[in-house]
Parts: C-alpha cells; structure tokens; sequence
C-alpha cells in the first residue's frame, strides 16, 4: 500500500483494516514496561466508526469536539481521534484535567472554539464536570466512549468530504503567548506525513516508540499518525511514566527494537543524569536509526554527552535528527538528511548581537554553538526576512524565518486579523505569495537552517541584543544546585525602563541546604560577566514548578505573568535595590576591587574594558 495515493488518513486507515485487519496498530505500555494493551486495525476502524456514529447522532455534530482521555488511555484517545475524523467533526485534543490551570486552559478551548461535545472517560467525565464553570458544563453534551459498543459501526456510512476539510484544531504551546486553535486540513496532513516518510525514510520494517503527550503536535503527529501512515506499530506509554522513571523509554526501544522515536532536548539531558551505568548494561540501543530531537533549542552538548554516554549501549551519534517545525505548519518543516550527524558550527556572540551572522568551524572565546535543523522538503520554502521592512535578509543576517509551502495550515479558528498577520504575509518585493510568519529568528547557511532565538523574546539591555535561552543556559552552568532546561529570562517595565529577571528551579537534593546569598551572586555576576547585562530580580523556584507546555518548552511570557502577580512558587526571591540598577551605578560595582571580581580574572576585565568602550561608542 502507498499512503501517498490516498487524499485522506481516514482512507487509507479503512484500507489498513482491511488489508491486515489483524496486524497490531498500537501497543499502550499501561506500566510504562511489559503491562501491554494492543489495538489492530480492525479494531480501530470499528471502534472509530462507532464514536463516528454516536457523534453524528447528536444535535451538535457540526460543531468542533473537544476530547480530554487521561495519559494511560491513550488508546482510548485514538479511537475518539479517528471516530472525529470518520464523523468529519473536527477534534479538539485537550490535556487531560488533572489541575486549576488544566482546568482553565479547557475553560479557554471551550470558548474560543465553541465546541459543545465532549468525548471522554466516565471518570473523567463526572470529575471534569464538577471542575468547569456550571453555565459551561451545563451547555454542553457529554460522551462517555467506554460506554459505546463495536456494534454500533455495522450500518454507519463514512460521510463524503474532501481534503481540504478541517481534520482538527491544533493548540498552540502558549510559550510565547495565549493558545490559539490551528485549524490542520486532511490534506495538511497527509503533506506532513508525506514529508516525514522522505526525511525519517522508515519503511515496513520501522518500528515507532513515543512518550509524548498526544494532544501534542509532536506525538499526536510525529508519533501516532505517522505509524499509522507507515502501517507500522507503535509502542506508547505515558509521558508520566517516563518522567517517573526515564529509563522507561530506552528500555522499550530496546525491547520492542524501536527505530524512529524522540522527543525535546530535556528529555536526552534527564536520561544522561537518572541512567545508572548497571542500568545501561542491559539496554541495546543498535536498532535505533533516529532520535527526532525539537521542539526547544536543542544544545550541543545534550548531542555530545548523550551520544557518548549511550555509545557503550549501541547509540550511534548519527542516528540523532534535529528538526525543527511547529502547529502552525501541521508539524515538522525542516529536517536533516538520516544517518548524517548533525551540523554544528560556530558564530561569534557580538556579531550575532547585531543580528549578523560570522561563522567558524571551531569553537574559539567568544564564539557559541548553533545546530543546523536541516533544510526545505518537497514544495516548502523558507525565506528569512528582516521583520520590519518585510524584505528577504542578506546572507549571513539574521532574521525572521517565513515559510510557505502545502503544510502550512490554514490559520487560526475564529481570529480573521491575526491569521492574516501570521498565515498571509507577502515580501515587499514579491507580493505573490503568501508566507507564514514563525515568529522565530535564524539563519540559512547553504539552504540548512540554524535558530538563533524567538522574535518576542529577543531583549535589548543597554543597546545590545540578548537571547533568553543563552542567559538561561550561563545560569544552569554556574551552578549544580540549578536544574538544567528549567530557567527562565525575561524582561519587565521598571519606571519606563526594560530590566532583566531571571526565574531558575533548585534541584531536590539542594533544597534544603541552600545558601541563597551565594546564589544570587553566582548568577549576578556569571550574566554580567559573560553578557553584560545586570540582573534586576532573581526568583529561585521550588523543583517541578517552573510553567512549561506539553512538550517541555518554558513558558516565559507565563513565567512573566506569574512573577508580576507574585504567584510562582518560590523558595527566595531576590531584587535589587532601586537605586543600585542604573548604568553608572552599575559599571563602577563591578570595576570595584572590593567585590568578586576576581573570581573572573583577567579575562572577565578585558571583556569589562571592552564593554566599557562600546557603551562610550553609544553615547557617543
């Protein structure tokens, strides 16, 4: 069977049911390790046609249809996301309601996309409607599918419907803002799933393992839909599972032979520091072909540790996948060739702080590490352009990256103004064609694409650019009591002026031993020391209760939010005094002998004296 030749997954899984009508679709790891629920494709086609059923019997089958399942009901979740698709509803995949925030996020979905269906679990069910608002709960048709029997999908008849239907709305994040639904077409789709066959080239032979969430892109996508579109299995488990015990997943790559699998880059950094060494020796890792690595910025030296750490288990370096993509475009959008280690090189800080672009094939001081996330596939086309006067970059500048090509959904439900921002931008000097606007900022170096940071979280201190993401990574390696990938930087208004803060998770085993003076020093002067900048607040959080998305991205402008209402569950919070904070104030407590800066020596004091004179070029 070619998946290609057909318009629509919901075709093609009806050919799957009947051509290996016994062949397994997907195995639920309900334990996370050998307790397996399987489902063929036969049973998925029936349980689907009978939601499907049950679904267009009701009065609101024409409106979206939100489904929340807990994470160890995945399978469950399947068969209500194909029952969606077979009713031609649009699906609506939720986080589970396991809290206020959960709550309120369903409370948002519920009213901005209008949905008046609910499919779900009876547990969940009598809990979720305890939860929402009464006028909410109160409107709304609830469905319980555990109750729906395989009978009823004898007599349905799959409506007729074209690929350009809306399959289903895909959340945002909320990293750098509100959620928003993007509205996903069959035929986005089925382009995506086109473009990740050519690029993870799996075959008959493939075997799928995830964790992911599946109300996220990435697992929902990357994962499920695209083992079906292989006709492969998959083997699941819950990402609570891997969280609680992250050997989980390396385990059951080993075991079930997995060969495409992945996940963010903190998933590959928890790995390197919960795997024993006792434990590596029972894993072989030799049939992994792709480790899919994005979704956050993805480091050099996760690659380099992980790779070496996991070599002695079979892990080949090669077989990791940077890419990169996002809702907006169904999914992925760039990717790397297989079996090729990833490109990595080298750009000089200052310049990057201009925006441009100056490269080197080796690490030197003042140089950092950027990762190609590979290049364009089929009809795509990125461009990178300079966000203001919306003409194409030079080479060697950075920018915004715009995409264009038949995998960019058709923008978002019920907001008219902003899809036209976000999905319908055209280049001053090209009108012609419409490009997505990613909102993030890059560079193409011989059509492979590197990331530098995001649009709206870009800082500016002083007259110089700053990148959250490289204050946060300075922070995390100051300091072993400050846990890795779960910091965040962001800026606040002070009396008309941008400051900087920095909110940063403690690691268990630090909790009760803190000093929080040496702390706060650590961070103050490691920022200044490596980016000139001066931090105007510190909060330093308790483990686990840093805001993040589904797919582990931090939620900085959320963090922000939470600082400002004084809502973050912090162990010490530290703010400069009012008076401390200005320009000259500054520049002189650093250049005083007295305090800690001998700590940097002389190379911290001729990046000082090099400040120094920028800063007089300024005022100048």
């Amino acid at each position: 069977m070619q998946p290609f030749n057909y318009s629509t997954l919901v075709d093609y899984l009806r050919d799957l049911a009947k051509q290996q009508p016994d062949r397994i679709a997907y195995i639920f790891l309900k334990d996370g390790e050998s307790k397996e629920e399987t489902i063929t494709y036969q049973q998925l086609d029936q349980q689907a046609k009978a939601i499907a059923s049950q679904i267009s019997s009701l009065p609101s089958n024409n409106k979206p249809v939100i489904l929340i399942y807990p994470y160890e009901q995945s399978l469950e979740f399947i068969s209500a996301f194909f029952g969606c698709l077979y009713a031609g509803a649009i699906a609506i995949p939720c986080h589970p309601p396991q809290n206020l925030l959960a709550i309120k996020n369903l409370q948002g979905r519920l009213i901005s996309s209008q949905a008046k269906i609910i499919l779900t679990t009876q547990k969940l069910l009598t809990k979720t409607k305890h939860q929402l608002d009464p006028e909410i709960a109160s409107q709304l048709v609830w469905l319980n599918t555990e109750s729906i029997k395989f009978n009823q999908s004898i007599n349905y008849q799959i409506p007729q419907f074209t690929p350009d239907h809306l399959a289903f709305l895909q959340y945002t994040s909320g990293s750098t803002g509100t959620p928003k639904g993007v509205m996903v077409t069959h035929q986005n789709l089925m382009s995506n799933q086109q473009m990740l066959q050519l690029v993870f080239a799996g075959n008959s032979q493939s075997i799928g393992v995830g964790w992911l969430p599946l109300f996220h892109d990435m697992g929902l996508i990357g994962n499920v839909l695209h083992s079906l579109y292989l006709g492969i299995p998959c083997i699941l488990m819950s990402p609570l599972a891997f969280i609680q015990k992250p050997i989980r997943w390396l385990q059951a790559i080993s075991h079930y032979r997995g060969t495409i699998s992945g996940g963010p880059n903190f998933a590959y950094d928890l790995l390197c520091r919960q795997v024993t060494e006792a434990q590596k020796q029972h894993l072989d890792l030799s049939s992994w072909e792709l480790a899919f690595t994005g979704a956050e910025p993805i480091r050099q030296k996760t690659i380099e540790q992980f790779s070496h750490y996991f070599a002695d288990c079979g892990f080949r370096r090669e077989a990791f996948y940077p890419c990169y993509g996002m809702a907006e475009a169904t999914l992925f959008i760039t990717g790397g060739l297989k079996n090729e280690a990833p490109i990595i090189k080298y750009v000089e800080e200052k310049a990057l702080e201009q925006n441009r672009v100056v490269l080197s094939t080796i690490a030197k001081p003042g140089s950092c590490s950027v990762i190609s996330c590979g290049r364009a596939w089929l009809d795509e086309k990125i461009v990178i352009v300079d966000p203001q006067s919306l003409t194409p970059c030079p080479p060697h500048q950075v920018g915004e990256i715009w995409v264009a090509g038949s995998g960019v959904a058709q923008g978002y439900w019920q907001q008219p103004e902003l899809s036209k921002q976000t999905f319908q931008a055209y280049l001053s000097d090209h009108p012609e064609q419409p490009f997505l606007r990613t909102g993030d900022l890059g560079f193409l170096d011989h059509q492979e694409l590197f990331i530098t940071g995001r649009l709206k979280d870009v800082m500016m201190f002083w007259g110089f650019t700053c990148y959250p993401h490289h204050l946060e990574q300075t922070v995390q390696q100051s300091h072993p009591a400050f846990s890795l990938n779960n910091g965040a930087a962001f800026s606040i208004n002070v009396a008309g002026e941008e400051k900087l803060v920095i909110v940063q998770e403690i690691e268990r085993s630090y909790r009760n031993c803190l000093d929080v003076d040496e702390l706060v020093e650590t961070i103050r002067w490691r920022i200044f020391a490596e980016h000139f900048v001066d931090v105007y607040a510190i909060a330093l959080l308790q483990p686990g209760s840093l805001p993040k998305t589904s797919s582990g991205k931090v939620k900085r402008s959320f963090c922000k939010e939470q600082y400002l209402n004084q809502n973050l569950k912090a162990i010490a919070i530290w703010q400069s005094p009012p008076s401390s904070s200005d320009l000259t104030t500054v520049i002189h407590r650093y250049l005083n002998p007295m305090t800690h800066l001998r700590r940097y020596s002389g190379l911290f004091r001729g990046k000082l004296r090099r400040f120094l004179y920028q800063i007089r070029q300024i005022d100048k």
